[in-house]
């Protein structure tokens, strides 16, 4: 009759020293404790899911995401995924608010069909920049974003360059936080530029452009920057000598432009050659391409942790770096209970 412990998508049931394993029966992506690796993705970037399954060598899970007349979402998922390894790719960008629900409904989803984990992929981690209590009466949204992904069902979140790292502290499950850093250092060293300086829009990215600078062998330079009450930035000094160089303007978000529009503006005035700005998160709203194109900025850098909308992917000056390839580094590491640390650079 065979082996009583001898299930289909396991190995043998065997005991060791009081623990439970699984004697592995050779599956690519089988791994002791977890069954087979699924990638599904949702609504918000299915390019980039796509592009991260091929990396690992599977075709996305089957499913079904679709909207009632009123707007509701429907999920439903086509395969059997009991005793898997699931992996939601899914960034909350804009729709933010749309692109969450979707999320929580899918990981409820997987967590009623008995996948054995479920690991959200969050390439960008929507509301990360209401990160604490600013002003008086105001919510910490991040956090509350956190507690309800935890108690929606998900085991672990991957992400990449939260806008601030103590965000990690907000989850109760583990969170494998990856940086862009590898993929936009190599691509600038390929450039080639000569006599570069690495600036920071603010002081709080010094650190940061600091990090760049020691990769790139590069000079460092600050923006001294003020906001207004409104919100827009003030650019008010260059703390630095940027004039002739090549001047790389690193942040970890563009949303507006406003910060990085204004200060390639005002290296331009100090004498910069070029400026090359670049970012993780192109979030791009609003005018942001329309103030890109009239600005100074010659390159904008950015990866694909967001779509990029039609009239992004239209502006010659914006180069869209992939970050599949780390992903999906990271995403094979976890299932196969391995390392991550040797991707946090």
């Amino acid at each position: 009759m065979g082996d009583p412990f001898m299930a289909n998508g396991f190995g043998e049931l065997k005991v060791d020293e009081g623990q439970l394993v699984f004697r592995e029966r050779g599956h690519p992506f089988m791994a002791i404790g977890f069954g087979e690796l699924k990638v599904f993705s949702g609504s918000a970037h299915p390019d980039l899911a796509r592009e991260i399954a091929g990396v690992l060598g599977v075709t996305l899970g089957q499913a079904r995401l679709r909207r009632f007349p009123d707007s509701e979402v429907s999920f439903q998922i086509d395969e059997n995924i009991r005793g898997t390894d699931v992996f939601i790719v899914q960034p909350t960008c804009n729709p933010v608010d749309q692109h969450i629900i979707e999320l929580l409904i899918m990981i409820d989803a997987f967590k009623r069909s008995s996948a054995a984990r479920i690991t959200a992929v969050l390439p960008y981690f929507g509301y990360a920049r209401q990160d604490r209590k600013d002003k008086p009466r105001v919510p910490i949204s991040a956090k509350l974003v956190a507690n309800v992904l935890s108690a929606a069902g998900t085991h672990r979140v991957l992400t990449m360059d939260l806008h601030k790292a103590q965000i990690q502290g907000f989850f109760d499950i583990p969170v494998d936080h990856l940086f862009a850093a590898p993929v936009i250092i190599d691509y600038l060293s390929r450039l080639g530029y000569p006599k570069v300086t690495m600036v920071s829009p603010d002081a709080g990215g010094a650190e940061r452009a600091r990090a760049y600078a020691k990769r790139l062998d590069a000079e460092l330079a600050i923006i001294d920057k003020r906001r207004s009450d409104d919100g827009t930035a003030e650019v008010m000094n260059v703390l630095g000598g940027v004039e002739g160089r090549t001047c790389i303007l690193q942040d970890d978000i563009i949303d507006t432009a406003g910060t990085i529009t204004k200060g390639a503006t005002a290296l331009k005035a100090k004498g910069a050659a070029r400026v090359i700005a670049c970012a993780v998160h192109g979030v791009l709203s609003g005018t942001a391409i329309d103030k890109i194109e009239k600005s100074p900025i010659d390159k904008l850098i950015v990866t694909n942790t967001i779509p990029a909308s039609a009239a992004g992917a239209a502006c010659s000056k914006i180069k869209v770096l992939s970050v599949a390839r780390l992903l999906g580094q990271a995403i094979k590491s976890i299932h196969e209970e391995t390392s991550v640390s040797s991707l946090f650079v």
